[in-house]
């Protein structure tokens, strides 16, 4: 697989950050340069970026693999990230991932048919004291999701993607 130029150009300004023998320091920050403009992180894709950093293909996949803001399958426009750790489950993060899942016809892990929502749990987000909580694109968190607040959420998702 080869990157486009527009991305190459941003995986050269990120590698030059580093010294030669420390490229894989960029691991992070090119791997979310590559999920950004290609949707998710392929194995053509990790094996093409350990080649341009001159690391083993090994380690960049440890890497997509050890952190859940990375996909390593396409995802629906609308990643929902249920935190189930065990503070949330005694705040019901599991029911919430549950309710979710029910609304959307789709097991954790799935994608809604529509292709708008995937779904998965994932560990702590580190905000217990307000649990349940989840991540909405590995970008905003909220707080206190209970079902209403759940299903207001995707209705409103549902409504920006129309």
């Amino acid at each position: 697989m080869n990157f486009s130029d527009t991305t190459l150009a941003r995986l050269d300004k990120e590698a030059a950050k580093y010294p030669a023998e420390h490229r894989l320091s960029a691991v992070m920050a090119c791997l979310a340069i590559v999920q950004h403009e290609q949707g998710h992180v392929s194995p053509e894709a990790e094996d093409a970026l350990a080649a341009y950093l001159g690391v083993a293909a090994i380690a960049v996949h440890e890497v997509t693999t050890f952190y859940n803001m990375y996909n390593a399958r396409p995802v629906g426009r609308f990643k929902l990230n249920v935190c189930t750790n065990l503070p949330c489950q005694l705040r019901d993060g599991d029911k919430a991932l549950a309710h979710v899942c029910e609304k959307l016809g789709i097991e954790p892990y799935g994608t809604s048919a529509d292709g708008l929502f995937t779904v998965q749990p994932c560990e702590c987000l580190g905000a217990c004291a307000d649990a349940p909580v989840m991540l909405v694109n590995d970008r905003q968190m909220l707080s206190f999701m209970s079902h209403e607040r759940l299903d207001e959420l995707i209705a409103m998702l549902k409504a920006s993607d129309a």
